[in-house]
């Protein structure tokens, strides 16, 4: 074992260049298969992830405490089927006026809860402190981050008992609730129901939610269940965001494993293939078959171990900023979904090292049982027969004689050749793919901006930190918005929770009135909202409720009705939120006004003078700029950036490993052409054509691929409808551009290698190993 361990380190020290591109290779490769199976980790399940975090409750029922007791609901506690319970706490539903906290008017569900901890429901706090004192309420949070410490203090007024002041702010995976005070408190607001929050053995369907439950609460009183809500519905719309950016990152997971799998297995059995003179030669010191086979797999786990392990490391500390991107925006509480489970370090510190040693296994063993003098010859350069066909038709064109050269020595070694080819693909594909949904993406982003000027936002509903609403009216407040310098137009909005005909869940509706209403870009199919029954709403909101362009519905607000015709789908949408005109607004509601305003500058306008003037109308008008950023167009660039560069590096350096051992092999035949005049130039452009043929016709390939990926993924995206102005984002000089990027990729694998060749002297070249 000291003999091959000795051969082995002997011919990792002489191969240098070799080791360092196959550690170098791994270590690239480690980290994208780390970020894809983390990837692929992360976007299959993050509500899940996140519920499991928080232990949220599988379901929550609420109970009518006329026809039970506290003691009894703790009971059902005990019941076969429950793994954990909390509860019972109590609970009251508060009315909560329009533009309290900035939000649209409606119930609020408030429950009596000591702390936030417990077996089940971890609530996330994320400013202030709980609610333990009488008067202190902490509100439910569900949007991306924190509305920080500025809220805090508002105060609610409640009919029949002492104002409620808003202490914290939290987060909920489950909802059990939209507000808590302690139990004190909400002793004091006359709870007429009780919650319990209960987590069952078995929760992967409906029927066994409804099965657990039935158990549980058998010996409850008829009646005494009101109402559930099960984290299976909940999953559907938490989820919707992320399960819309799956698509494509399965796509580019997939890309990330099958370009490393390919670039590492070209690269070890191609530095296998290439020592088989080294073989032969230890088979004539003496060395058994088993032991050359040793040594091979020695030499090839050193780099393998020591790229994964660094690779590994490199790909942990990318994926949470990486990670943490494509997640912005999906409701998770306070939880991170975008952690790397540590299964996925594991299958990479093992999985890429066994990889190499597979691969390098097939040659090593085909080796094995070559006569010393077979391997010897069989480590030279390849058999003239192979590439001199293609070489002499070639040197029948007019091309220069180094072109020519270069373009036939691919077949030479033809599955190399293929090899290579299929990575540069994938990378060509990947580039196209990330060109296009980026292209898409900017395209979405940009819709409905109506200009280059800035957009601000001015919210105006309901007091904040105790103080009185807006002095002005919603009429005055508009006019002096648009009065003021710099304007150009000014959108109204108002909000309203109101109930379909036929469903059971309240939707929120926005109805717009004034300039720019029908905003360019919003819609996918149909037409915008004009008229008092008409409406939009997004493709989300449409799937749920099996609805579509031309179908009836009919709105319910404060006893009023209103009915209305979807007229258009738009791009996207909340699952829970329509579109609908001013006019509507003041059927249902005739006392209404907007909520906010949408100020639209015009270009160079100075915007922080407008902001001062603004809030200078009002003090309790909000004014904020809005940086026409989404979390989705985000999500997509980054992701593309990210694999695209990753998977471009891997194919460049699975072209570079390629060039690398064929200038190894062709050495006598580069010492034989500059003997008779061949310039180190000539040298480069040889080498170099010898893959940009390769690159070129990847190009070809790699791009149709590219364009069906790209159409795969705008056309199953869940949340968003992509007109086809933003899916046909190809021209010709894309394209073209496109198609020079495999040849960029083989280039610049190939420079370093093809400099060296043409560096080295007529001597070194014609000395034999």
């Amino acid at each position: 074992m000291s003999a091959v361990w000795r051969a082995s380190r002997a011919a990792v020290k002489r191969r240098r260049l070799q080791t360092f591109v196959i550690g170098l290779v791994v270590l690239c490769s480690t980290t994208t298969v780390l970020l894809a199976l983390g990837l692929l980790d992360a976007a299959s399940s993050p509500f899940d992830k996140a519920f499991a975090a928080q232990r949220g409750p599988h379901t929550v029922a609420t109970f009518d405490t006329a026809n039970t007791s506290p003691e009894q609901l703790a009971r059902t506690a005990r019941r076969p089927g429950v793994e954990a319970a909390a509860g019972p706490f109590e609970q009251r539903v508060l009315d909560v006026p329009a533009g309290w906290l900035w939000m649209p008017g409606g119930s609020l569900t408030v429950v009596g809860r000591a702390d936030p901890g417990g077996p089940v429901d971890r609530i996330e706090l994320l400013a202030g402190h709980w609610a333990t004192a009488p008067g202190e309420i902490v509100v439910g949070w569900n949007s991306e981050g924190s509305p920080g410490p500025r809220l805090l203090g508002t105060t609610l007024e409640v009919p029949g008992s002492a104002p409620l002041t808003v202490v914290g702010f939290a987060a909920s995976m489950s909802r059990s609730a939209g507000a808590w005070v302690s139990p004190e408190q909400m002793t004091a607001l006359r709870p007429s129901a009780a919650q319990m929050l209960y987590r069952f053995t078995h929760s992967s369907t409906d029927a066994q939610l409804a099965s657990a439950l039935t158990g549980a609460t058998a010996e409850l009183p008829e009646g005494a269940l009101t109402g559930t809500q099960t984290h299976l519905a909940l999953k559907q719309a938490f989820s919707a965001l992320a399960d819309s950016y799956l698509p494509f990152m399965t796509l580019f997971g997939v890309l990330g494993l099958l370009v490393s799998a390919l670039i590492v297995g070209n690269v070890v059995s191609g530095a296998v293939v290439s020592g088989y003179r080294h073989i032969g030669v230890l088979k004539a010191l003496g060395f058994t078959p088993n032991q050359v086979v040793a040594v091979y797999l020695t030499m090839m786990a050193v780099p393998a171990v020591v790229g994964a392990v660094l690779g590994t490391l490199l790909g942990n500390a990318l994926a949470a900023p990486v990670l943490s991107v494509a997640f912005a925006g999906i409701e998770t509480g306070g939880t991170a979904v975008g952690d790397i489970g540590a299964w996925v370090s594991v299958v990479c510190l093992l999985g890429m090292p066994a990889l190499v040693l597979l691969t390098a296994l097939v040659p090593a063993l085909r080796a094995h049982r070559l006569p010393a003098a077979r391997a010897i010859r069989a480590g030279g350069a390849p058999r003239t027969g192979r590439g001199l066909r293609v070489q002499r038709v070639l040197g029948g064109t007019r091309l220069p004689r180094a072109v020519s050269m270069g373009l036939g020595q691919p077949f030479a070694r033809p599955g190399r050749t293929l090899l290579t080819l299929a990575a540069i693909v994938l990378g060509v594909t990947t580039v196209t793919l990330a060109t296009g949904l980026t292209s898409t993406m900017l395209a979405f982003e940009a819709a409905g901006r109506g200009g280059d000027g800035a957009r601000i936002h001015v919210e105006a509903g309901g007091a904040v930190n105790g103080r009185p609403a807006p002095v002005l009216g919603d009429g005055p407040t508009e006019q002096r918005l648009r009065s003021l310098p710099g304007a150009t137009g000014v959108r109204a909005r108002g909000l309203a929770e109101v109930s379909l005909i036929g469903q059971s869940r309240p939707v929120f509706a926005s109805f717009y009135r004034g300039d720019d209403a029908s905003a360019p870009g919003r819609i996918a199919r149909g037409r915008e909202a004009r008229a008092a029954d008409e409406i939009t709403a997004g493709p989300a909101f449409l799937t749920q409720r099996g609805l579509k362009v031309g179908d009836r519905v009919t709105l319910t607000l404060n006893g009023r009705q209103a009915a209305a015709t979807v007229v258009g789908e738009l791009v996207e949408g909340n699952a829970r939120e329509l579109d609908a005109t001013w006019q509507t607004f003041l059927h249902l509601s005739p006392e209404a006004g907007a909520a906010e305003y949408e100020v639209r500058l015009a270009a160079g306008a100075d915007v922080q003078a407008y902001v001062e003037a603004a809030e200078a109308i009002d003090p309790n008008l909000r004014v904020s700029v809005l940086d026409g950023r989404n979390a989705g167009t985000v999500t997509v660039v980054a992701f593309s950036s990210v694999f695209t560069v990753l998977l471009s590096v891997v194919a460049a350096l699975g072209v570079l490993n390629t060039v690398l051992l064929s200038v190894r092999e062709r050495r006598r035949d580069l010492g034989m052409l500059k003997s008779i005049g061949m310039t180190p130039r000539q040298v480069v452009a040889m080498t170099v054509t010898s893959v940009a043929g390769v690159g070129a016709v990847g190009g070809l390939l790699g791009i149709p691929l590219g364009l069906i990926a790209h159409r795969l993924v705008v056309d199953n995206v869940g949340v968003v409808t992509f007109p086809e102005s933003m899916k046909d984002v190809w021209d010709a000089p894309l394209v073209a551009g496109l198609l020079l990027a495999g040849v960029a990729i083989a280039v610049l694998g190939a420079l370093v290698p093809a400099r060296s060749a043409a560096r080295m002297t007529i001597a070194s070249a014609l000395h034999t190993e």
